[in-house]
């Protein structure tokens, strides 16, 4: 390694009072933040919350302090199909109970990996992910078809949630904090000699644990419900004693099966119209794992909007950190921040630049409900997002094409939308490293 010499300090510190806005940007760094500097207003100017294709939708709702935005887009997709049959004019499914069965499964799907990772050194590179991973919020589309499939579905007036549903933090540095020392104990028993049939027997106990603690954070699981409901011509009908599976078959039914998810990852490794699943990522053991048709980004786009211009919205997976404000316009745009002539750095990347090096990768998502198309080129997207309606267009947002291309990552679409990738759709899967960038999960 080369050191800084005392030369190379002078002459970087000449190099710095050569700039002739240097001492202007200090003084104003003093008092603004670097964000609001690089703000450039005027990139705001012409574009309007207005889309060609525009699909109408329930309110936002509000995943408040958790992670849980997968399971509000998925939910928020499903909930349109029973508020249109139903003529209701605001509903919303649990996403409390979907968060409840997602965390105790992945507590299951965590202790199982340890086990199955019990040989291995601890420093070994896998078990190090798994153990320092642990179980969040966060998740991705396949996880939320696990646990529907396998526990129903239920009206969220029926399992509304709590302070420890919306505010999930201490909850989930307490769970952790038992899992890491759950994973030390089964390790020691394995090291100590202990029989295969043992340490299972333990780990059942450490689960045992685990959903008394989940029930007293959550409260008890309903077996059944009444199902209440006012339409809007003000008619009230009441559907006794559901199971939350029996919901789940009469207003979903089986049509998550016919749904694929779609992402654009143009990096080397991961050659378009193949398929990819991720190692170890998942939350329901003996479930279906995650798998993905990479597109190029005009077949990708191509997919959403013939889907919503059948009517249906569309679940998708991005990068919301990025180049986004919140109050003016609620718009997400690469051309409303000038970071570069704040900080003086080049700071560009390619997408897959990006996803390579660790600079974006998808940690939301959101319902997309219109786009505005021009000539036939999509120009910008009407996003339904989870943060409550306290933005300037009341809980909506929209991004620009430019910032939907670099920021995009995944969408879910039905399978008929994408027929010409049919042999690839039925191929086996190449299998990802857990810590791929596309094994990323949302919140």
């Amino acid at each position: 390694m080369k050191p800084v010499q005392t030369s190379d300090l002078s002459r970087y510190n000449e190099a710095y009072s050569r700039k002739p806005d240097a001492k202007l940007i200090h003084n104003a760094l003093y008092k603004l933040s670097i964000p609001d500097l690089a703000f450039v207003g005027d990139a705001m100017v012409g574009k309007n919350f207005n889309f060609s294709v525009d699909i109408h939708t329930l309110p936002a709702t509000n995943q408040k302090s958790s992670g849980r935005c997968w399971l509000f887009a998925a939910t928020n997709v499903l909930r349109e199909r029973i508020a249109k049959e139903k003529n209701l004019e605001n509903f919303e499914l649990s996403q409390a109970w979907l968060a409840f069965w997602d965390k105790f499964e992945r507590c299951n799907y965590y202790l199982e990996s340890i086990i199955s990772l019990i040989d291995r050194d601890i420093d070994d590179r896998t078990l190090r992910y798994v153990i320092q991973s642990g179980v969040s919020d966060g998740g991705q589309w396949d996880m939320f078809v696990n646990v529907i499939e396998k526990y129903g579905i239920l009206p969220k007036d029926n399992y509304p949630d709590n302070a420890q549903s919306a505010g999930t933090g201490a909850m989930n540095n307490q769970m952790n904090i038992y899992l890491k020392r759950c994973a030390a104990v089964l390790r020691e028993m394995y090291a100590a000699g202990a029989s295969a049939e043992n340490i299972a027997a333990e780990k059942d106990k450490m689960l045992e644990k685990i959903y008394i603690f989940l029930v007293t954070c959550y409260g008890e699981p309903p077996k059944t419900f009444d199902f209440e409901y006012k339409s809007k011509d003000g008619k009230i009908t009441v559907e006794y004693g559901l199971t939350p599976m029996e919901f789940k078959n009469k207003y979903v039914g089986d049509i998550l099966k016919d749904y694929v998810s779609i992402i654009n990852g143009p990096t080397a490794d991961k050659p378009y119209y193949k398929t990819y699943t991720v190692e170890l990522l998942g939350n329901v053991a003996g479930g279906q794992g995650v798998k993905y048709l990479n597109l190029p980004m005009d077949e990708f786009k191509e997919a959403i909007v013939n889907q919503m211009k059948d009517g249906e919205i569309v679940w998708f997976g991005s990068d919301c950190g990025k180049f986004g404000e919140r109050q003016f316009k609620a718009l997400w745009d690469p051309a409303i921040y000038d970071y570069d002539s704040v900080t003086g750095l080049d700071t560009y990347m390619t997408k897959a630049q990006g996803l390579d090096y660790s600079f974006s990768a998808m940690n939301h998502a959101m319902v997309l409900t219109g786009v505005h198309i021009v000539s036939e080129k999509t120009t910008r997207w009407k996003i339904e997002n989870s943060w409550g309606d306290g933005s300037p267009n009341k809980g909506y947002y929209f991004c620009t094409d430019e910032w939907f291309d670099r920021f995009v990552y995944q969408a879910v679409v039905h399978k008929k939308y994408l027929e010409k990738y049919k042999d690839a759709l039925e191929s086996e899967p190449s299998v990802l490293k857990p810590w791929d960038p596309m094994g990323t999960l949302a919140e």
